[in-house]
């Protein structure tokens, strides 16, 4: 249910009894129109957009190890990244990499504020090309306008076609490339084209479809205001020396219109010409000059509005810029600042511990469970013998033929085995006799280590402590 919340307006000062008006807080109180604009900031949007898509939509078709590079293959349950590949067992690194870019994202929100919800978010991203398709249809800002309030006619039917044919195409493929992260895009395509694809995979890439057109076709700025948490949370990690687009307030007030080359500050005018490009521009429709509010992504196309309007009036650039709070009032930023150091320190350290145990990661785990039943332990002459379950879990991306051993304190003999090969991704259980003369065994329950080692690799291997149970000694 929408939450409608009144605020006043008062016409005439003089009135005691302003008027209501109700705004809805979770809805979009119109179609935002932008208009296009050219600078620093669109140009960097575009050369760290393009990398991205590139990299999203090429990565299903590189092929390593006549794999995909990067295939997610949830019915076998393994995540092959390059060449590595990665089990349920490896749960606990898949945390680490959240936890590293949770802390990499506050580490930059800290130092240059939401850069990545404006420049590398998928959202903003795609929502640039879904615009972009707008404005090779439909014309610029004004155009758009003008053209949804004529009557539906022959051009208007023709540009909506065009622009909406071309949103389909870009949800269809960006679809098929998601997809083709969980299922090898060669076959998926060849399904598709021949009417053999499984049901899942046709439900997936429609819905992903049907999402992406939705979400940057119509949800656009309504996702970055009331959906994406990371808005929400974004200003406990702002402080005064945060870098972010600021309008200076200073230096533009009072606002007002002027002819080129007059003088304005005779009228007690500042910079600002109150041209409105730096609204118009905006993908979530707020205005820059009302302050920093939690809703601005830090795109900076309000910045090469502005600095556009500044260069045809012959004004100084930067009455919108990135800067902080520190430098509007004080004229200097902090740079080193503790929490800055703090956020800095621990994703060095985590990505440190992380490449670590990626480096160190060895592909084999075996589990061992020795047999809890009425017979703690067997006595077979002057033997004393404990039935164990042992499970190899071969997680290399190649087959190995693997050997078990058995160390401890006393003399130790393996029994009931045999080596054996297990292919990629295998899980072989199978059961052994760990046996000891009885007059070495000096206490009931005695430390065993068993050791897994592949016979073509000794460095891939895997141990497990577990207990020997013998009788109470005399």
């Amino acid at each position: 249910m929408s939450e409608r919340i009144p605020t006043l307006e008062c016409n005439d000062k003089s009135e005691s009894q302003p008027d209501v008006r109700y705004v809805n807080l979770y809805e979009s109180e119109g179609r935002v129109y932008i208009r296009k604009i050219s600078g620093f900031y669109q140009q960097l949007r575009r050369y760290t957009g393009l990398p991205l898509m590139a990299g999203f939509l090429l990565m299903p078709w590189f092929l390593i190890d006549n794999r995909p590079a990067m295939l997610f293959d949830l019915p076998a349950r393994k995540f092959h990244i390059l060449w590595l590949t990665f089990w349920p067992q490896d749960s606990m690194l898949l945390a680490w990499l959240l936890i590293i870019a949770a802390f990499l994202l506050f580490t930059v929100t800290v130092l240059v504020g939401r850069v990545w919800c404006g420049f590398t978010c998928p959202q903003t991203v795609w929502t640039h090309m879904f615009v972009w398709a707008e404005h090779l249809c439909e014309g610029d800002r004004n155009k758009r306008i003008k053209l949804d309030r004529q009557a539906m006619n022959l051009n208007k039917f023709l540009r909506k076609s065009a622009k909406h044919s071309l949103w389909i195409s870009i949800s269809f493929i960006t679809a098929i490339s998601f997809v083709g992260y969980f299922t090898p895009i060669r076959s998926l395509i060849g399904d598709l084209l021949t009417f053999s694809a499984p049901a899942t995979s046709v439900f997936w890439v429609a819905f992903f479809t049907v999402g992406t057109f939705t979400n940057a076709g119509y949800l656009r700025e309504q996702v970055c205001k009331y959906m994406c948490p990371y808005a929400r949370f974004q200003s406990v990690m702002y402080d005064q020396d945060t870098l972010a687009v600021h309008y200076d307030k200073h230096r533009g007030e009072t606002r007002g219109s002027r002819k080129p080359g007059e003088d304005y500050s005779a009228k007690g005018l500042g910079d600002c010409i109150d041209c409105s490009w730096c609204v118009q521009v905006c993908p979530v429709d707020i205005d820059i000059r009302d302050g920093l509010q939690y809703e601005c992504i830090n795109c900076g196309l309000c910045v090469d509005a502005c600095n556009t309007v500044m260069d045809k009036m012959q004004y100084p650039r930067g009455l919108i810029r990135f800067t902080s709070e520190d430098d509007l009032e004080s004229g200097k930023t902090n740079f080193l600042r503790p929490r800055l150091y703090a956020y800095s320190l621990a994703v060095i350290a985590m990505v440190s511990a992380f490449s670590y145990s990626i480096s160190t990661r060895v592909p084999v785990t075996v589990d061992v469970i020795r047999d809890r039943g009425a017979r703690l332990y067997r006595v077979q002459g002057d033997q004393i013998q404990n039935v164990y379950t042992i499970k190899i879990n071969n997680m290399d991306r190649k087959p190995h033929k693997y050997d078990i051993s058995v160390s401890g304190e006393h003399d130790y003999q393996l029994k009931g085995y045999r080596s054996m090969e297990l292919e990629e991704g295998e899980v072989f259980t199978m059961p052994v006799r760990i046996s000891v003369p009885r007059k070495q065994l000096s206490k009931t329950k005695n430390e065993i280590i068993i050791k897994i080692t592949a016979k073509d690799d000794l460095a891939v291997s895997a141990t497990e402590t577990s207990s020997f149970i013998g009788p109470k000694p005399k």
